[in-house]
């Protein structure tokens, strides 16, 4: 399997592997995002510290060949978010994750990083995508469902339950000329 690329033009955002002097504003846009992000994402929901934010940079370093860790960068070099290609489903596939900013949320953002991942995905050899969310998280269900993810699945989570989360997840998969 080839190696993502380390930028990603992704329509009104760029996709840029994490570099070790993003901590701040990773750190930034986190801290500012709390409220936003707690109800879904449990590593939110007590705080988030500059040293979990350098943590995550350096460990998005460590993994990349595995796991590719991008910021989503809006206009200005301003970072509005993150999004992931996670190897956590198995040989030949990859799962998204995604998060943007709430200042910065209806603007596309998260369905064009989720659609450059996806196709970057599959350039490197990807046999299918998924994209996993809660049932309750509405806003996050539309971004699979308009990149023509077909739902494949519905389960219990295994991990940490969020105050948000309904405690079912949907599965969303594409395979490679789906669309």
């Amino acid at each position: 399997m080839l190696t993502a690329a380390d930028e990603i033009a992704a329509g009104p955002v760029v996709l840029r592997r994490w570099r070790p002097g993003d901590a701040d504003a990773l750190y930034r846009a986190v801290s500012e995002s709390l409220e936003h992000l707690a109800p879904w994402m449990p590593w939110a929901v007590n705080g988030y510290s500059t040293a979990e934010a350098a943590a995550y940079v350096a460990r998005a370093a460590e993994v990349w060949g595995t796991d590719y860790d991008y910021g989503i960068v809006a206009p200005g070099e301003v970072i509005v978010g993150c999004c992931s290609l996670m190897g956590r489903i198995g040989d030949g596939g990859f799962e998204i994750g995604y998060w943007v900013h709430p200042r910065h949320t209806r603007r596309g953002y998260a369905t064009a990083a989720a659609a450059a991942l996806t196709a970057e995905a599959f350039r490197i050899g990807a046999d299918r995508v998924e994209i996993v969310h809660d049932v309750a998280n509405v806003p996050s269900g539309s971004v699979p469902r308009g990149l023509g993810f077909t739902e494949v699945d519905r389960r219990i989570p295994q991990d940490e339950r969020t105050a948000g989360e309904a405690g079912l997840d949907v599965v969303w998969r594409l395979v490679p000329g789906a669309r």
